[in-house]
């Protein structure tokens, strides 16, 4: 039986537009024909649209981690509205006729299972020997050493000059300069330097001569300090990296270390998976969601915050989307139910990795779902903070990582919301300096009283370099019947 809701149906949907014209038809009742197979793997409709016949259109889930649409409109979408449609009916419990398959989606129901036991064949096969051009990368490799000179150059320059004599005119030039990291394939270090660049011009990214505020200069100064230290240690991780790969006759990409994707290597799936990088039948919930703009990485991110439910560890996902293929790349989405993977792709890192997946079954979140989430929640504030700052010891490691903790008690202490643990430990909530993400702080006011006593907060840590303190920024809230998502 196929399992849907209307947030799968949701999550399948190419943008809002076909998911709200897809319910329409529900609502305009332009379905003439409502059929499930008898092996309730197949939804057949007919939608009437402008022109004297109906649409024809069908979902087949004999593949349940990767369905298969089809459909008689001329849309180029995939899933086009009509499919939606049917997703939705069937979603909402429209009444759906037995039937049998249709002779000619039987034929190539038929040809697509050949396919995939072709397939299945050929991965069961010995992996044929990658060919590389040993020579042709050690060539790479030379130039992002080439290129780890000048990113040395640009960060010394910046140092010498000072985070107080550094202005909009100036941070413009240097991020001109550092073009030529682009063509020593030392994308990701030209990003981590724009990073610091960025930090002097507007919010939307672009050098102006407008003068900050004194508190702004403050702030800025204080961030362009703990940037400059996180370039250095580029740089020195960075040389020692590149240097490792060449004395390795393979030049193979270390796994046991985060800097390959500092300096820009993109992780391909096919290369997780030859590298081990993988957990088998793994099943993630999505617990927050967020979409911004990074004008230093000129690309548009989605971030996913997800949790295993079998582990408890907390992952993400990233959509990137350069500015300039916005057209080509589909945006993600909020995702409510129980995501299910065959094969789940982890990247180097530590306390939140990155993660991706080629196929997977999406089914409703239940309160026994939520019972296992709530489990793997810290319960002792004190040790939590211990592992943070742990963590936070690392130059490059990720100076936000998330956590899943279980209050006590969530309140107002002097004018400022905190969480209480039961021992009495607490933690600061804030918003400040966390510009990626909404902020959250005011929908607490807005919640139920139920959720200020004995619940799961997914919160993300921040050390306030002023202060010299960790704070936490609320994303989402567990209870017993549900996930709360603050920072939509």
């Amino acid at each position: 039986m196929i399992a849907l809701d209307e947030a799968t149906v949701d999550g399948l949907a190419t943008n809002s537009d076909a998911a709200k014209n897809g319910k329409a038809l529900i609502a305009k009742k332009k379905f003439t024909k409502l059929h499930v197979s008898d092996d309730g793997e197949l939804l057949v409709g007919e939608c009437q649209g402008s022109g004297k016949d109906p649409y024809k259109c069908s979902v087949d889930y004999a593949r349940a981690d990767q369905p298969t649409f089809r459909c008689s409109c001329p849309s180029r979408q995939f899933p086009c509205k009509h499919n939606l449609g049917l997703m939705y009916a069937y979603a909402q419990k429209k009444p759906f006729t037995k039937a049998a398959v249709p002779a000619d989606l039987q034929e190539k129901r038929e040809k697509l299972s050949a396919k995939k036991e072709k397939q299945a064949v050929a991965a069961a096969a010995p992996p044929k020997p990658k060919q590389v051009n040993v020579a042709a990368l050690a060539k790479k490799v030379k130039a992002q050493l080439d290129g780890m000179d000048v990113l040395e150059k640009l960060v010394h320059d910046a140092v010498r000059l000072g985070v107080g004599n550094m202005t909009a005119k100036l941070a413009k030039q240097m991020e001109e300069q550092a073009k030529k990291l682009g063509d020593a394939y030392l994308p990701g270090a030209r990003m981590a330097l724009n990073g610091y660049t960025q930090l002097f011009a507007d919010e939307g990214g672009k050098f102006t001569n407008k003068k900050p505020s004194a508190a702004q200069t403050e702030r800025t100064n204080t961030e362009a300090l703990d940037q400059l230290a996180r370039l250095h240690a580029v740089i020195k991780q960075g040389r020692a990296y590149l240097k490792k790969r060449l004395d390795d006759p393979n030049l193979e990409v270390p796994t046991d270390t985060a800097i390959a994707a500092w300096l820009g290597h993109a992780w391909q799936l096919a290369e997780l998976k030859a590298r081990g990088l993988t957990e088998p039948d793994a099943e993630l919930v999505q617990l927050a969601f967020n979409s911004h703009d990074d004008p230093a990485r000129q690309e548009l991110v989605d971030t996913g915050i997800w949790m295993t439910l079998g582990s408890g560890k907390i992952r993400v996902t990233q959509t990137l989307r350069p500015y300039k293929a916005l057209k080509f790349i589909k945006a993600e989405d909020s995702v409510y139910g129980v995501v299910h993977v065959k094969e789940l792709c982890v990247y180097p890192g530590s306390v939140n990795p990155r993660v991706r997946w080629d196929a997977s079954t999406t089914r409703p979140l239940e309160l026994e779902d939520l019972k296992k989430v709530r489990s793997h929640g810290r319960a002792d504030f004190a040790a939590a903070v211990k592992d943070v700052k742990n963590v936070l010891k690392a130059p490059l490691a990720d100076r936000t990582p998330i956590l899943a903790l279980n209050y006590k008690t969530l309140g107002k202490v002097g004018g400022e919301y905190v969480i209480e643990d039961a021992a009495g430990n607490r933690l600061v909530l804030t918003d400040v300096g966390m510009s990626e993400e909404p902020p959250s702080l005011g929908m607490l006011p807005l919640l139920p009283r139920a959720v200020f006593a004995n619940q799961m907060m997914i919160a993300r840590f921040r050390h306030d370099l002023d202060s010299r303190q960790l704070r936490v920024k609320p994303l989402s809230l567990v209870t017993e019947r549900e996930v709360i998502r603050l920072t939509l």
